[in-house]
């Protein structure tokens, strides 16, 4: 009996939630995690109490899959057991960034379920009054903490900028993107702090599966609208030159949400760089992109291009084109990318989009750990990978089959170990953070 109330101490209570999405504790039940096939209860020192900016979610069409502790079984409930014929469902978290989730919220789908929206989905339980996420803190910087962004400041940074550039569309682009999208990015230009976007990009020679600015079905609906025109050089460099001119170890960066990839806009981003640094040796210029096009990075590097991001969901080939479905490019342009940076002495980052059950697998930790070794990386920057998980561990187990997952936090610590001198955090670093570790 000592062992079991022991257990049951370490165990965190389970949450779901109803119909009308009142979200609320299940006595006599423990939260559960996923991990592909893998499923544990939720220990309370494997979670954090939930992390501010942080949302909850409750799952359509779906049941949750929850350890009953009385009985020592995982059990899928249709119906709340305190309340028979209240029909409840499972419940997950979005976290803030700077956090990686180390476990999926359990479920099982209902018959015809549909896609879940373009989030990820953490697991959550409850604990002392408290929300508790499975999630490991992997960047300690406040770059999008939404307390820092006070929307009354956000309006009057941008009422300012309409004053001194009203007629640049790419500034009206980032009132939408700030006010409309929410856009932490966006809000960071107009409180003159950290890092501004530089959307360019109409189009993309990718079909990401996660793609939140563009998708094909109705499946899945996309978060933000897709930037509609292609900003002039003019426009860019003004844009970047008053965030590099205000803000201390600034960073203005091609490449974001509400675009499609911005190599595909060399001809105008090009100029706009040559332009910025005819005016200012100051500031970081960053490129986030699926690297697609090696020559085309080799002439913005030339331009002045200080760094580049490169997404990738997996150092594997097969996963990879399942997920980015590239157009007129294949994965082995994204390493000649790396390559060319490399050669050109410029930092280099992975945007390393990330599932527990899938990234954290043998074959594919073995996979990273080898691409690590073989490339000149810099940076890896964890990143939750906003798509149904469970269709996406089946996209991925129909290209290659996965062992069992070792968990997030041993992956982390893996590669670590193995590369000491390698960062690993969330963020886009400023060139005077470079050479840190």
């Amino acid at each position: 009996m000592e062992k079991a109330a022991e257990k049951k101490t370490r165990m965190i209570d389970a949450v779901v939630s109803n119909r009308e999405g009142k979200i609320f504790e299940l006595e006599g039940y423990a939260a559960v995690g996923m991990e592909g096939p893998s499923i544990a209860p939720l220990q309370l020192n494997e979670t954090i109490y939930m992390p501010f900016g942080s949302e909850l979610m409750f799952l359509p069409d779906r049941k949750p899959m929850l350890y009953n502790i009385r009985t020592g079984s995982f059990e899928i409930l249709i119906e709340n057991p305190h309340m028979p014929g209240e029909e409840i469902f499972p419940v997950a978290i979005f976290n803030s960034p700077g956090y990686v989730i180390s476990c999926v919220s359990a479920y099982k789908e209902k018959k015809n379920a549909g896609y879940l929206p373009l989030f990820s989905y953490g697991a959550v339980g409850w604990h002392k009054g408290r929300f508790r996420s499975a999630a490991i803190r992997v960047d300690r910087e406040r770059r999008q903490d939404l307390r820092l962004m006070n929307k009354q400041k956000v309006i009057a940074g941008i009422k300012k900028m309409r004053k001194k550039m009203p007629k640049n569309r790419l500034r009206i682009q980032l009132e939408t993107c700030a006010l409309t999208f929410g856009c932490p990015a966006g809000k960071n230009f107009f409180l003159e702090r950290y890092e501004a976007p530089l959307p360019t990009s109409k189009g993309c020679n990718a079909r990401c599966l996660g793609c939140i600015s563009l998708q094909k079905t109705d499946d899945i609906p996309i978060s933000q609208k897709r930037i509609s025109f292609r900003p002039s050089p003019e426009e860019i460099s003004e844009i970047a030159l008053e965030h590099i001119q205000k803000v201390d170890k600034s960073i203005v960066s091609f490449g974001q949400g509400c675009e499609g990839d911005p190599l595909l806009s060399a001809e105008v981003i090009e100029p706009a760089i040559r332009i910025i640094r005819s005016k200012t040796k100051k500031g970081t210029i960053n490129i986030n992109t699926n690297g697609s096009k090696p020559d085309i990075l080799k002439k913005l590097f030339t331009a002045g291009l200080d760094s580049v991001r490169i997404s990738m969901n997996s150092v594997r080939k097969k996963c990879y084109h399942a997920y980015f479905r590239p157009t007129g490019y294949t994965f082995s342009d994204v390493t000649k990318s790396i390559a060319v940076a490399g050669r050109e002495k410029k930092f280099i980052s992975l945007n390393y989009l990330n599932i527990p059950g899938f990234t954290d697998t043998p074959e594919e930790i073995e996979a990273l750990l080898t691409f690590i070794k073989s490339q000149e990386i810099d940076m890896i920057q964890w990143r939750n990978l906003n798509f149904d998980p469970v269709r996406y561990l089946k996209i991925m187990d129909g290209v290659s089959k996965q062992g069992k997952p070792i968990g997030m936090k041993k992956l982390l610590a893996v590669v670590k170990n193995s590369f000491p001198k390698l960062k690993n955090g969330y963020f886009n670093p400023p060139k005077e953070k470079f050479n840190l570790a």
